[in-house]
């Protein structure tokens, strides 16, 4: 049943994930797209875009629209759905909270801790690791286009990147203006 893999698969994803939620992305991508097969890349390319416009952290986003799309793809009813989303949701954040009640004691008390220092130093390599795979697992063809189907899209997409990349690094751009720009670039190159 697939309410059980969903428990299972949110539950071990929250417990191995270090970083936040866009460290998690690759991880739920490997396992609802490659593992399982609940959904295709591009759908799940559209359920990272839309958790990054609705409120709340990503990773938790994700993880509710990826339980609805699963239950949905897996043929149940929409309210059956809605349970997926929300078993998705609870058990992603379930075992880390409760690991944080156990160890945060620990952690608050050896912080200063030589041992506790360099593993968490080497906690921070993995999640720099773990984010750079969720930005490249992003980079496919149906976010950027391919030269041979659509080469304006992959042309804007790369001069969209670039555009803001540089914008944020030079003038020190807000994200909300790079991303109402982005937004009515694209509405005029595709809908006028």
């Amino acid at each position: 049943m697939i309410f059980w893999k969903l428990l299972y698969t949110f539950c071990k994803i929250g417990i191995f994930n270090f970083g936040g939620g866009y460290a998690m992305l690759a991880l739920i991508q490997n396992e609802v797209v490659e593992k399982n097969g609940w959904m295709t890349s591009a759908e799940f390319t559209d359920i990272v875009a839309t958790s990054q416009i609705t409120p709340g952290p990503i990773g938790i986003n994700v993880a509710t629209y990826a339980g609805y799309t699963a239950v949905i793809n897996a043929g149940y009813d929409p309210a059956f759905a809605v349970f997926g989303a929300f078993l998705s949701s609870f058990s992603v954040i379930l075992l880390p909270f409760i690991a944080m009640l156990v160890v945060g004691r620990y952690l608050m008390r050896h912080k200063d801790n030589p041992i506790v220092q360099t593993v968490l130093s080497y906690l921070k390599l993995a999640v720099v690791g773990l984010i750079a795979a969720a930005a490249l697992l992003l980079v496919n063809p149906e976010t950027f286009g391919t030269f041979a189907e659509s080469p304006l899209q992959l042309f804007l997409s790369i001069a969209l990147f670039a555009a803001a990349f540089f914008a944020s690094l030079k003038w020190k751009t807000s994200p909300i203006l790079l991303i109402v720009l982005a937004g009515v670039v694209g509405f005029v190159v595709y809908y006028l």
